[in-house]
């Protein structure tokens, strides 16, 4: 009589493929895990670049930008404080929220141009400029491309 025969995996050889997972995964997963944050500040660029276009056409309709007074909000609704302009129009639906749900700063005029338009990667505790995204960063980039 033959005796059956149990075929499957020894013990050294599901050792060795836990181990090439376990390797993988350290490779992997913190590439995917950085993703989000990456993700975040390129909706923060794409953003200020939608803003800082409606502030072009604002300026091209009206002859200047909105003033700091008037804020972003001149691009959503007329602005009933002066100077107001002549031939608004809308330039936005709404003003966008950073990715972090916080409001878009608008500075006018700005530091590094006609107006300065930024926002703080996820908390405002350390103001360095690793820790801000702006409309002069974009210019930088375009610049260079």
């Amino acid at each position: 009589m033959r005796s059956k025969r149990v075929e499957g995996f020894t013990l050294i050889e599901i050792m060795i493929v836990v181990v090439i997972i376990g390797v993988l995964a350290s490779l992997i997963v913190p590439k995917v895990l950085d993703r989000p944050a990456q993700a975040r500040v390129s909706v923060a660029k794409a953003n200020i670049n939608a803003i800082s276009e409606a502030l072009e056409l604002y300026k091209f309709d009206n002859d200047l930008y909105p003033t700091q007074d008037q804020g972003l909000q001149a691009l959503v609704t007329k602005p009933n404080l002066d100077p107001i302009p002549k031939r608004w129009r809308g330039y936005l639906n709404k003003v966008p929220k950073d990715p972090w749900g916080n409001e878009y700063y608008y500075v006018s005029p700005g530091e590094h141009g006609s107006y300065d338009i930024y926002c703080y990667i996820e908390n405002k505790t350390n103001d360095s400029d690793e820790n801000i995204i702006g409309n002069w960063d974009q210019e930088a980039e375009d610049s260079e491309q």
